[in-house]
């Protein structure tokens, strides 16, 4: 930990270390963007686009529980994802409903979720094991690959959320400062 900042990833570890880590990175990130808003904030927009805040909550908790459940696992994602109106696009994990509480919740458990499910399969198999979904060749991707494309999701839409917060009450910055942790929903 660098000077109170529990998400830095390690300066000299293992692979699995570093790359959890700078996950982990990018979740902290990410959740100190949208951190502290009540509900109007996290569902204000841009005129120029239809992303929120909220649907970007709601969209990252999809992906956390997708990949580590169905792409990983090859379950089910679980509710609420499995009764939604699927059109064959990922648009419908942007629109999530609820209230701040429930919208920081709903992603908050979902990051607990995968967290729990890649510690299992990386003692369980490590980096290299073929993760259940496949390609239409049938080839499978590893997990380091599905934490990998986890990572790369996260960095595109931290990048969206600093945009939206800084419009929301003009917070920017690269990293939490040091100390933060997340609070729940005012």
């Amino acid at each position: 930990m660098v000077d109170g900042a529990w998400w830095e990833p390690p300066i000299a570890a293992s692979e699995v270390e570093h790359l959890l880590g700078a996950l982990d990175r990018q979740r902290a990130t990410f959740r100190w963007k949208v951190d502290g808003l009540d509900t109007a904030a996290l569902h204000a927009g841009l005129a120029s686009s239809d992303l929120t805040l909220a649907g970007l909550l709601s969209h990252l908790a999809f992906v956390e529980d997708f990949t580590s459940a169905t792409k990983l696992g090859g379950g089910s994602p679980g509710d609420p994802w499995a009764g939604l109106d699927w059109d064959g696009t990922d648009d419908v994990s942007f629109s999530v409903g609820g209230d701040a509480r429930a919208l920081y919740a709903l992603y908050d458990d979902a990051v607990a979720r995968a967290r729990q499910r890649y510690a299992d399969a990386l003692a369980s198999g490590g980096l290299d094991q073929p993760a259940a979904v496949s390609d239409d060749d049938g080839a499978h991707p590893s997990l380091r690959r599905l934490l990998f494309d986890l990572l790369e999701e996260y960095a595109r839409h931290t990048g969206h959320a600093d945009l939206l917060r800084e419009a929301v009450d003009g917070r920017v910055g690269e990293d939490p400062p040091p100390g933060w942790s997340p609070s729940p929903s005012p």
